[in-house]
Formats: structure tokens, sequence, C-alpha cells
């Protein structure tokens, strides 16, 4: 696991900042593949999920390793993730993309919501869908599907590093989610990810302001103009920002 804590300032900034904003700061930095594909939100929420990765990956379940009769095992690794996920933290589940059959459902997203999760990401299925887009918690999901986990995956280990939608995610990292999906950031490069996409997100405000009054994208976005420069200091000044 990263040494890495994400602060409450820094938690603070990202919940203000967009997928998008963040995609672009890492692809500046060379990382093109921090988008978890093919999730989305099971309800929208009012604010961003931010949180570091807490993992549990899935295999393709063996029929006689998985009877419904596992789960009375104390130790089994889809029940112990949820009750151990740390506070602030956002479990991430590798399903392989594969939603034919749940990864969890309502009742365990809900303990992990009561436990104090900042969200729960799953390139697989939810059943009881319904349920889980109910809760305060942000929950991102492939689609519904009911079918019990144990049809398809077998939850083998956590905190592992996992592949999510196609994406690399360590335990540690900073997940930051919102209506249009999730980015993974890694760890180290969180709190200045934070600051930069916080600038990028009060010029992008300053240009849609412009575009809406007219101007024209050429030379303001990016500002290749210096009275463009000009003007957004200006309206820095008068809005402070």
């Amino acid at each position: 696991m990263s040494d890495y804590v994400l602060s409450e300032e820094t938690r603070a900034k990202l919940k203000k900042v967009s997928t998008a904003s963040v995609a672009t700061a890492l692809y500046k930095r060379g990382l093109r593949n921090q988008f978890i594909q093919g999730v989305v939100p099971v309800a929208s929420k009012s604010e961003n999920m931010v949180g570091q990765a807490f993992t549990l990956r899935y295999i393709p379940a063996r029929e006689d390793r998985n009877p419904i009769t596992v789960f009375r095992n104390a130790d089994h690794p889809q029940r112990v993730a949820m009750e151990t996920c740390p506070e602030g933290w956002v479990l991430v589940m590798d399903a392989r993309k594969d939603a034919r059959a749940a990864t969890a459902g309502s009742i365990l997203i809900t303990r992990l919501a009561l436990r104090g999760a900042a969200g729960v990401v799953s390139d697989g299925g939810f059943r009881d869908a319904t349920g889980i887009g109910a809760l305060d918690m942000p929950a991102y999901y492939a689609k519904p599907s009911a079918p019990t986990n144990l049809t398809l995956h077998e939850a083998l280990d956590i905190n592992v590093p996992i592949s999510c939608g196609d994406a690399p995610v360590f335990p540690g990292d900073v997940l930051v989610g919102d209506r249009d999906g999730v980015m993974v950031i890694p760890a180290h490069l969180a709190d200045e990810l934070a600051d930069e996409c916080t600038g990028m997100e009060c010029f992008e405000d300053f240009v849609l302001e412009e575009v809406n009054k007219g101007a024209a994208i050429i030379g303001l976005y990016p500002p290749t103009k210096e009275e463009n420069l000009q003007k957004f200091e200006e309206w820095r000044k008068e809005t402070g920002r």
C-alpha cells in the first residue's frame, strides 16, 4: 500500500474539479489510461467522489469452489472487504468488466456506506441497484445485474494492484468520480494535480463566460492571444478567483 495519506485540503480541492480536468492534467504528464472505462454512476450525486483506493480482485468462478455456502465463511474476501475498507476510502472492484453477475448488492454496499467509505467502484454489476443509488455514498458500476457474484466471480485478493475498467489501480491511489465517470490519480501526483486542476477549472469558467458572450475559440482556448490572458487576469480580480 502507498504511504501517501490524502489530506482534507486536497480532498476538498478534488471535490470541486471535473474528471475531464484530471484527465487533461494526467495526459500532460504522459498518463493516458487512468479513466475507468465502462462505469457510470448508479445515481447522480451533488458532489464528487474522492478517496484513496482499497481494492478487491475477483477471478472467474470455478463451480466446485463457489457454492452458496461459501458465504458462511467468516473470512470470505468479499465480506471482509466490506468490513475492512478504511473510512474515507473507496472500495474498487476488479470484475474483469464482466457484468453478467453482480459484484455486490445493496445490503453489503449499505454496510460499506455506514462504515464511512467515500464510495465504491466496480467494472461489473450490482444487484439491488435502486437501493444502492438511494444511498448518500457515490457508487459506480457497469450496469444492474441480478445473479449473485458466485455465479461467475470468486472474490480472491484484498488490497492488491488490480485492473478496473482497463485502468491500473494500486492501493492508495486517489479516485475522483463525477457524473462522467472515475479517474485514477497515482498517489504521488494527487496534491499537485489538485492545485493544477483548481486553476484549470477557474480558467475554463472564464472561457465559458466568454464563449457565451460570443467569443471565438481560436486564440482563447488555449489562450494564445495576449489580450485574452489580460482579460482573464481582470476577470480573476473582479470575481475574486
